[in-house]
């Protein structure tokens, strides 16, 4: 990558827009401004209107408002142009002929301000993912996830690790090569308890069920039932639209339905999936397979059976666990009195009526919440980061039971090395085209 090359992209969104933002960045920024508005240019930090003329004609594109920030104190570290213009999109199109005709301007690249701020210490990777996330947040709890990350509380966390580290490991090498001086007794042996302590910290952050991926991502929820229990009629009620297709034939849900939600503020994707039972074509045979399936990798289950036939099929029996919820249908069809219990998760309901969907759906969002709290300590977020704390963890296994201290400290030096590579403190050149490459044109 060229910082001497100045890029720009449009900020906001695409398509018609009463304000269209368009940003540069690099060392022709504050020159393009003042070519292109005939003034010179204004205070820092400070909006000013400014016409942008055509070079040619010198006829008027737009009135924009313009900002200006002088690098190093901008986003990017470098001098960065922002226009602020009417969001048209022949003023825009006009605009970026022009900055494109200038030398050593081109359009960025996905993700490259983010990666020319990274690239000039405004941020580690962890904050550049979070601001990532951040712009691609559907819902409160991702936003709030995200917006922890981009302020740099998964980067403190580990970067408190790796200074740890760093020092456990100066005592370590100063250990091996002063060996003649008068250091203090037992230096490497006082070092190990603290190791030890520092990876039960890791491996505490590592157990965490997969929270913040699962933020991220959103929990799995999957309903399962014998054929023409209800279960694309809930599927189609949690969602509020007709997902599904609802049929008295049995076996109309073949494949596997999935429909994103916001669930008290946390993303989940719901799915429907074909009714288990014995199938009596190849087509089902492969629905009911999948369903299996899905159960298997699902984070909740919700099994689905009716007020006159409650209990599961003893061939499907298997799939079911403890802490999975019964949900009892079709309670306003039949004359039996069904009991709710909320502590085994046991939901007597009628998709038709409504009844009992309300104390389900409250049991659910509350359940969701609490697997995804977003209390205490901040959560790793992608794999990336867990597979760099498990190489950290292995290598201070290894270090409990190296028999040299020079092999003890090379593996200190390894796992100083796998935190590294999470904030971008070690050479990571490999990983940033994958980091920067998810972002969005303008950022």
């Amino acid at each position: 990558m060229s910082f001497s090359e100045t890029i720009f992209a449009l900020a906001s969104g695409r398509g018609r827009a009463g304000v269209a933002v368009v940003r540069l960045s690099g060392p022709g920024a504050m020159a393009a401004l003042e070519d292109l508005s005939q003034i010179p240019l204004p205070a820092a930090r400070r909006a000013v209107l400014r016409p942008i003329y055509k070079s040619g004609d010198k006829s008027l594109i737009d009135q924009s408002l313009a900002i200006i920030f002088p690098g190093p104190n901008s986003f990017t570290g470098e001098d960065v142009v922002e226009l602020h213009l009417h969001g048209g999109p022949a003023i825009l199109s006009a605009l970026f002929d022009e900055l494109s005709a200038r030398p050593g301007f081109r359009p960025a690249l996905p993700g490259e301000f983010t990666r020319r701020a990274f690239e000039h210490g405004k941020m580690d990777l962890t904050e550049a993912e979070g601001l990532g996330d951040l712009v691609n947040a559907e819902t409160e709890a991702q936003a709030r996830q995200a917006l922890r990350q981009m302020q740099g509380d998964l980067g403190r966390l580990y970067d408190g690790w790796r200074e740890s580290l760093i020092r456990a490991l100066a005592h370590l090498e100063a250990d091996i090569d002063f060996p003649d001086e008068d250091l203090p007794d037992g230096v490497a042996s006082a070092i190990a308890p603290k190791i030890a302590a520092l990876r039960g910290d890791i491996e505490a952050h590592l157990a965490d069920g997969h929270r913040g991926e699962k933020i991220r991502e959103g929990l799995d929820v999957v309903i399962l039932g014998q054929p023409n229990v209800g279960k694309s009629s809930l599927l189609n009620t949690l969602a509020r639209k007709e997902a599904a297709i609802v049929s008295e034939e049995a076996g109309t849900t073949r494949d596997i339905i999935e429909v994103p939600m916001d669930l008290a503020g946390y993303p989940v994707t719901i799915a429907d999936t074909a009714g288990l039972r014995e199938a009596a074509n190849v087509i089902e045979r492969e629905g009911v397979r999948r369903a299996r399936d899905r159960a298997t990798r699902a984070d909740i289950r919700l099994f689905m059976t009716t007020a006159d036939a409650p209990e599961i099929a003893a061939e499907f029996a298997d799939l079911c666990e403890a802490g999975d919820y019964r949900l009892i249908n079709k309670i306003d069809l039949a004359d039996l009195a069904m009991a709710e219990d909320a502590a085994a998760r046991v939901f007597p309901i009628s998709v038709k009526s409504g009844a009992g969907i309300e104390t389900f759906l409250a049991a659910l969002e509350a359940d969701v919440t609490t697997r995804l709290d977003l209390s205490g300590a901040p959560a790793l977020t992608r794999v990336r980061h867990r597979q760099a704390l498990e190489d950290c963890v292995e290598s201070l296994r290894r270090f409990a039971a190296a028999p040299e201290p020079e092999l003890a400290a090379e593996d200190v030096r390894l796992a100083v090395r796998a935190l590294g590579r999470i904030t971008g403190r070690v050479d990571v050149e490999d990983i940033l085209d994958v980091v920067f490459g998810d972002f969005c044109i303008g950022k």
